[in-house]
């Protein structure tokens, strides 16, 4: 216990963004990870087991629409799969966002139209799907906030299972659009999901009420012919 304390103390700074003059002011409904409040709350969580290794791998999106390209990266790098070579850490390999394209990505979604207008929950299943991973897509309009709550808190308890959310900013009082985040820790008590916001220059790490996340969740994307948004479940393939 003692030492997972003291892996908290030491992943909470590293979580942690640094002050931007230009970063936006948290709306009263989140609760940043780095506030008193937060680090009770993921002291206290009953499912935080994702965090550690997510928070080992924690990034900030490389353009603004790679939020889910950094979400990915992050995941295949706290999952360990084999990554590719990257020349200026040889002999070392591992994930980032520029070698986590090759040509099977590209031929179900081209990074330059990542770049222009993003990922949908169905591409970002498609392109998961390329890794050694088990991958299950859930739209929010064909779940509800009983079953969201109870599959994801279970996954965040589980070594090696992973979850990202898309969600629309909007709903929950930020700025704003589509976007995506891991999913990193979970306490019952209060109901409350831990996003590990990619976007680190615009919001910190927050927790959020886990019906507000839904409702989050549970909106229209016009580049996915309208259907809802949602959330992915991953884990390795046994």
């Amino acid at each position: 216990m003692l030492r997972k304390l003291f892996q908290l103390s030491l992943l909470l700074l590293a979580v942690t963004p640094p002050a931007q003059s230009d970063s936006l002011p948290l709306p009263d409904n989140l609760i940043s990870s780095s506030s008193t409040e937060g680090e009770e709350l993921l002291i206290g969580a009953d499912a935080r087991e994702a965090y550690f290794t997510l928070a080992e791998n924690y990034l900030t999106q490389q353009t603004q629409s790679f939020c889910g390209v950094a979400s990915m990266v992050m995941v295949f790098n706290a999952m360990q799969l084999p990554a590719p070579e990257v020349p200026e850490y040889a002999p070392y390999r591992t994930f980032t966002q520029d070698n986590i394209f090759n040509a099977s990505t590209e031929a179900i979604l081209p990074r330059e139209t990542i770049l222009k207008q993003g990922i949908t929950l169905d591409q970002m299943g498609a392109l998961l799907a390329v890794q050694p991973v088990d991958v299950m897509v859930r739209h929010a309009s064909d779940a509800n906030l009983d079953t969201f709550r109870s599959e994801v808190s279970s996954y965040l308890a589980q070594p090696g299972h992973f979850v990202l959310a898309n969600y629309f900013r909007n709903a929950l009082h930020q700025q704003k659009g589509g976007h995506f985040s891991p999913l990193a820790a979970y306490d019952r008590e209060s109901d409350l999901f831990l996003i590990l916001d990619v976007a680190r220059y615009k919001y910190p790490p927050v927790w959020v009420k886990a019906e507000e996340l839904f409702t989050a969740m549970n909106t229209k994307d016009s580049d996915n012919d309208d259907k809802s948004r949602g959330y992915v479940l991953i884990s390795r393939k046994s």
